[in-house]
């Protein structure tokens, strides 16, 4: 009986390529009374295993909260595995707006106290006292009703790059901090307004909206399956989108497009940007915006202090972060004092055009002239393959840097190319571009072509 995963995230990834099937990313949740969470816990690890289902999930006594990657010929196989169970059937599954058949490499699932972090004691209210569910059509009519309060329940990290328009969005690093501060804020409201509120599932909502009417406020309302579903329905009942930018999510891509309007800004130099990064500096990791022009000069550092310490020897590096716990800390991002163009707001204040300050200067790292053509998505360690998501055209004999805080700097000349899983002489940006590599590369190391 195999309760672990048995493959690294480099093997799943090569084996996902190898069998060429699509996946669909999805999340789902439900609260309900589970008597022996680790016997569940193991019965849906032994379940989803064998439907090479992948993902992350949460069990408690009070629910499940999950995100997953299910292949696509499984999805009814996945929710019936699901629907054994008496509260899950008929549940509700989110899948994602847009697709990548490598969101998640691994089955994680893991017994915690609660299904979201949230602070709150259950024992003192009601929870199932919960407000009206709002479908996206009844959404966008109460958000034009002058008497509401809209109000994001997600992290500052993910409001920043996307949000409802006219929303209240807590600068906040976690869930349970902004559920005391909007309710000290609305106090003198919470008898005449209507409070909406949302977040990216619906589940952050379900607890809040019950922790608001149990302190007093009378017109609650929640949007039914948060943003993900909303979406779902915009698509697909032609409605207007008053979501804007980016939806935030925990998985590789962390961002998925909603609408073309780009509300933030690049926190190194300003310019119009909602690309979220991780520090390539693995010490750090910190989660930040950065343009593609910062990631250049930068080569994927928030920072000259983390410039530097990827340029030493990787045993340097390694000693740099022994006993270094980061955990959350890679979501701090709107306190790190080295990200110089971040808007510090208050949570009532409107939402407006980031203005572009002059630049700081920054270091660059070499004087090689190069040009950021896209980074490593996968490396397939028994063939030796690198798979590389190009943002520019790239041709056969052309010279090429691989560049990451553990492979160091590697040249090669292509002289070989697979594009599509064909061998060609050119690649275009949205083209699957594969080579032959003979040195290890990572995820998310930077892809540059050498120019004269």
């Amino acid at each position: 009986m195999q309760l672990y995963n048995t493959l690294s995230a480099e093997q799943r990834a090569e084996l996902i390529e190898q069998t060429g099937e699509k996946r669909l990313t999805l999340s789902f949740y439900a609260y309900a009374k589970i008597q022996d969470p680790q016997k569940f816990r193991d019965d849906l690890f032994i379940a989803w295993n064998k439907l090479d289902a992948l993902g992350r999930t949460y069990v408690a006594n009070e629910g499940i909260n999950a995100q997953m990657s299910v292949p696509a010929s499984n999805f009814e196989a996945f929710r019936e595995t699901l629907e054994k169970y008496d509260f899950m059937k008929g549940i509700r599954l989110n899948v994602a707006v847009e697709q990548d058949d490598m969101s998640f490499l691994k089955l994680t699932v893991k017994v915690r106290n609660k299904i979201v972090a949230d602070g709150l004691n259950d024992e003192t209210f009601d929870v199932t006292n919960k407000g009206i569910h709002l479908r996206a059509q009844e959404f966008n009519d109460l958000l034009a009703d002058p008497n509401t309060v809209v109000v994001d329940f997600r992290n500052h990290y993910e409001s920043e790059v996307g949000h409802f328009v006219g929303a209240i969005t807590p600068d906040v690093d976690t869930f349970r901090e902004s559920l005391p501060i909007i309710k000290d804020q609305l106090e003198q409201i919470k008898e005449e307004k209507n409070l909406l509120m949302y977040c990216t599932g619906g589940i952050r909502c379900e607890k809040a909206s019950a922790y608001f009417k149990h302190h007093g406020f009378k017109n609650v309302y929640q949007l039914e399956g948060g943003i993900i579903e909303y979406t779902r329905q915009v698509k697909e009942e032609g409605l207007e989108s008053k979501f804007i930018g980016k939806n935030f999510v925990f998985d590789h891509r962390l961002g998925e497009r909603i609408t073309d309007d780009i509300i933030a800004n690049c926190h190194q130099c300003g310019s119009p940007c909602d690309t979220h990064v991780n520090c390539a500096n693995e010490a750090c990791h910190l989660l930040f915006i950065q343009c593609d022009n910062c990631a250049e000069n930068m080569h994927g550092c928030c920072s000259n202090e983390c410039l530097e310490t990827i340029q030493l020897p990787l045993e340097e590096q390694k000693k740099l972060r022994q006993g270094i716990q980061k955990g959350n800390l890679v979501f701090k991002k709107g306190r790190s004092e080295t990200l110089k163009f971040q808007k510090e707001r208050n949570i009532f204040e409107e939402i407006k055009a980031v203005k572009v300050s002059p630049v700081t200067q920054i270091r660059k790292k070499a004087n090689t002239k190069k040009i950021l053509i896209g980074t490593v998505q996968h490396y397939f360690t028994k063939a030796g393959i690198a798979q590389i998501g190009l943002v520019k055209d790239i041709k056969l004999n052309q010279q090429i840097l691989i560049e990451g805080p553990t492979t160091g700097e590697e040249h090669l000349t292509l002289t070989k190319m697979f594009v599509n899983g064909q061998e060609s002489t050119h690649a275009k940006a949205t083209d699957r571009f594969t080579i032959k590599v003979d040195f290890r590369v990572r995820k998310n190391d930077k892809v540059f072509l050498i120019v004269e």
